[in-house]
């Protein structure tokens, strides 16, 4: 296998190596950067080109890891002995198979992906520690032993919002997505609006970098950002010139709503623009 850039999705050398290597050694690869990177949508690509299924398990505060093996739904199995029902008398109907026991179990090999694992409980990493290195499971209630068909290509999200137990890091291949620069935006600006001037693409860019390297932002604009941002500027015929026009005369941005997420982030830019 050798993931690359395709014609609808650019990754850079460095996020295709990484990829690579993890499928080589068969460990999870752990990804982090900054929201909106592509993070999830890379998990996405690289299932549609392999051709297999992407199992994808979005991670909440209340989510513990158990639920990613199985759950076992004794409220049912009380409310069915209670009507005399004989599903009672086979404890597996009762429970069900989570995100991992779905991956282990696959037919063809999938990706599977654990999104966003810095926003569950400390203790969530520790816990998958053996599920994920030996790819098996034990099922307590029905003396099931659920072990991988094929391991799955595992890919894992991290916005950084927590640090990650050491023990969890030394299981996975790491990358790090850094911000593309202007050329490889350009490229993904390109893939996404094959009809975009050049000239309006290059005066957006100018602007949304300017606006990134702006001191004290609280969050800075991102890819999905900026695609949204040049989506709305096409929708309103936004030309080159006017952004060019209004780049010159250091007045507001159009549409900022769809960069800036944050009132501060307003408040400041307003402000420097009226002090230059």
């Amino acid at each position: 296998m050798a993931f690359r850039s395709t014609d609808s999705y650019i990754v850079s050398e460095q996020l295709a190596s990484a990829v690579n290597a993890a499928v080589t050694l068969q460990k999870p690869l752990l990804l982090k950067g900054e929201p909106g990177t592509g993070k999830t949508r890379l998990a996405q690509e690289l299932a549609t080109s392999l051709g297999t299924n992407l199992i994808q398990w979005s991670i909440k505060s209340t989510t513990k890891a158990q639920q990613g093996l199985y759950e076992y739904d004794a409220v049912s199995r009380l409310r069915d002995s209670q009507l005399g029902s004989d599903k009672v008398h086979d404890i597996s109907n009762y429970i069900r198979p989570g995100k991992l026991w779905q991956a282990f179990t696959a037919e063809q090999r999938p990706v599977l992906l654990i999104d966003e694992i810095d926003k569950a409980d400390i203790e969530f990493p520790n816990d998958l520690l053996h599920e994920l290195d030996q790819m098996a499971f034990h099922v307590y209630e029905t003396g099931e032993h659920i072990e991988a068909k094929q391991r799955p290509i595992v890919l894992i999200t991290s916005n950084n919002e927590k640090a990650l137990p050491d023990a969890f890091l030394r299981r996975c291949f790491f990358h790090f997505i850094q911000f593309p620069d202007e050329d490889t935006l350009a490229q993904i600006a390109q893939v996404h609006f094959p009809d975009l001037q050049q000239k309006l693409l290059n005066e957006a860019l100018g602007m949304f970098f300017e606006l990134r390297h702006t001191p004290g932002l609280k969050k800075k604009p991102s890819t999905s950002e900026l695609l949204d941002w040049l989506r709305l500027l096409l929708a309103e015929d936004i030309s080159a010139q006017q952004l060019a026009e209004s780049r010159q005369r250091q007045s507001a941005m159009p549409l900022t709503g769809a960069l800036l997420k944050h009132e501060q982030d307003v408040e400041l830019i307003e402000r420097l623009r009226r002090v230059n």
